[in-house]
């Protein structure tokens, strides 16, 4: 069986909705809350490996917009991006889930059930 670790935030409403799917599918995995756990600057940097800063990085967020234009701006690197997200775990796009040898960002039903059924 594949082992399977969420990473997010519990009070985020897309992580609540893929824990849910997780659970109605009967699928056995670990949650990794940022908030108390944290997140470590080589778990970043495999990610960026695997999917790209880009993917990670949510420009969209709350904590994003809060960011100074000089910071937004000076983002244009995964290094950059790496320091961002290690001092603003919020900003990393949610959920993120790694199975084995595969990640997979955001919560989507229909690639959930193609990846982890």
């Amino acid at each position: 069986m594949e082992k399977i670790i969420i990473y997010g935030i519990p009070n985020c409403d897309i992580t609540k909705k893929a824990l849910k799917w997780l659970k109605d599918h009967k699928i056995v995995f670990s949650f990794h809350d940022y908030k108390k756990e944290g997140i470590t600057k080589r778990k970043l940097e495999e990610w960026c490996t695997q999917v790209g800063w880009e993917t990670l990085l949510n420009k969209k967020s709350t904590t994003w917009r809060s960011l100074t234009a000089k910071e937004q701006s000076s983002t244009t690197d995964q290094s950059a991006a790496i320091k961002i997200m290690m001092e603003n775990e919020s900003i990393i796009k949610r959920p993120v889930i790694e199975v084995t040898n595969k990640l997979i960002v955001g919560f989507n039903e229909e690639n959930y059930s193609k990846q982890l059924k």
